[in-house]
């Protein structure tokens, strides 16, 4: 049976309707802490895109893409986000935040290493470093509960 045809999967928000709750409080928290610490929404999106090309979210990936379009986002950089390293389109901030993004989804290939942690240090202030792991960290759990439910992108 091919992927498209499986039987649907379990409607969390429905079934678990607090921890569909408390999700979307941690996010809400999540985007209160950047706000405060000034970390720009159009760099909150480049991570939540990053994290979700990763994992290949594609509920994610079409959601995110549109509210960074929405917000002034180039189409030139979305198309080369997952390529940035080569690409002169993003700026020091930019770097490191997706180094650090990087690092954080990926943890498993062996942690965040000082580099990347020293490289958000010398550009980002501890209020925004933290805020950039906890939006790491929450794109990553939707991530992960949109590709174990099948989450479709609607047209």
């Amino acid at each position: 049976m091919s992927e498209s045809l499986s039987p649907s999967r379990v409607a969390l928000k429905k079934i678990t309707p607090d921890v569909s709750a408390a999700m979307g409080s941690l996010r809400s928290a999540a985007v209160s802490a950047a706000q405060d610490a000034k970390v720009e929404p159009e760099l909150l999106e480049l991570v939540r895109i990053r994290a979700s090309q990763i994992n290949g979210c594609a509920f994610c990936l079409d959601m995110h893409t549109k509210d960074a379009r929405a917000q002034g986002e180039t189409e030139q950089r979305l198309y080369t986000l997952n390529a940035w390293r080569e690409t002169p389109f993003f700026t020091e901030r930019e770097r490191a935040a997706l180094a650090l993004t990087e690092a954080v989804t990926l943890v498993h290939d062996g942690r965040v290493p000082d580099a990347v942690y020293a490289e958000a240090a010398e550009v980002f202030d501890e209020n925004q470093i933290a805020a950039l792991i906890w939006a790491a960290t929450v794109i990553n759990a939707y991530n992960r509960i949109a590709i174990a439910t099948r989450m479709v992108p609607k047209d």
